[in-house]
């Protein structure tokens, strides 16, 4: 996260060959977005606020540097990261308290998305002081409005835990939940990740693996959960990587007529075992009282 500042009346940005001068800022923490890979989806208020700010505080000087420097910007930039966060922090409250306005961006898309920079605008509401939201770019966004998978409701979970027992537990938490359900993953986890899923929110379930989203080789990979988990298996992953996963497949409602129907019809090619758990899985109903029903209906001859 990078926050920016400087003098807000002569404070200029450029386009192209054009330059052209910011308005004036009111002393605020500005929470800033930027573009997540094509430096042509900044906005012209980002562009405004980050030349009208006096600092820039950002995770990585070297990342928004590129930035500043692609569109003329001149304003300092100050690192600000969960590293060096609390002695930071101080800092930027100071530049606010002194009525100066401060600009914070990641290093790319909209902050406090899977960062720490909440800690940062809690400190500063708690001071007293505005925080005023830019919008703009946004990887999960992005991801869901390209996926083709239901977007009325929806639930960012952020990064899993790394280590199998952790990311077993949150998927089962997740799994129940009637939404489209977005994951940031590293590249080099992607596979192992989508395994997981497979196994603990349900093979057939629709999902989309997006990579590179904006740049040159963005991609969109579609199918379910299986499917997908089998494809990456042993791919090598580059880039940013957003996965997303459809809501649980909706079963329909049986009643008893309809589950002798479907017990009878699975008896017929399976033992009462795997007949019970291939309707368990068609409908929903309990696997323990299809394998009763389905022991009653081979006693009486199917």
């Amino acid at each position: 996260m990078c926050v920016a500042g400087g003098a807000p009346s002569t404070s200029r940005y450029s386009l192209g060959p054009h330059a052209f001068g910011a308005p004036p800022l009111e002393p605020a923490l500005y929470i800033v977005s930027t573009p997540i890979g094509n430096l042509g989806d900044i906005t012209v208020r980002a562009l405004e606020t980050l030349a009208g700010a006096a600092v820039i505080a950002c995770e990585d000087t070297r990342v928004t540097s590129t930035l500043t420097q692609r569109f003329g910007l001149k304003t300092p930039l100050l690192a600000y990261h969960e590293h060096n966060a609390d002695r930071q922090r101080p800092k930027i409250l100071k530049k606010l308290e002194s009525g100066e306005p401060v600009a914070l961006v990641s290093d790319a898309g909209t902050p406090l998305v899977s960062d720490p920079g909440y800690r940062l605008v809690r400190d500063v509401l708690e001071a007293g002081h505005r925080v005023v939201p830019i919008p703009g770019a946004s990887a999960p966004m992005a991801a869901l409005v390209g996926s083709g998978l239901p977007s009325d409701t929806v639930l960012f979970a952020g990064f899993l835990p790394q280590k199998g027992g952790p990311k077993a537990s949150r998927l089962k938490e997740l799994a129940p939940v009637v939404s489209t359900l977005v994951f940031f993953e590293s590249p080099h986890r992607v596979g192992a990740t989508l395994k997981f899923m497979a196994q603990t929110l349900g093979h057939d379930r629709a999902a989309v693996v997006a990579r590179e989203l904006t740049k040159r080789f963005e991609t969109f990979e579609r199918g379910t959960l299986v499917e997908l988990a089998d494809r990456f298996s042993a791919a090598a992953v580059k880039g940013e990587v957003v996965i997303l996963v459809g809501p649980p497949v909706a079963k329909a409602a049986v009643d008893g007529r309809d589950a002798d129907l479907l017990l009878r019809e699975a008896l017929a090619d399976m033992p009462v075992s795997s007949a019970a758990k291939a309707v368990a899985k068609a409908t929903g109903l309990d696997r323990g009282d299809l394998y009763r029903r389905a022991l009653e209906l081979k006693a009486e001859g199917g």
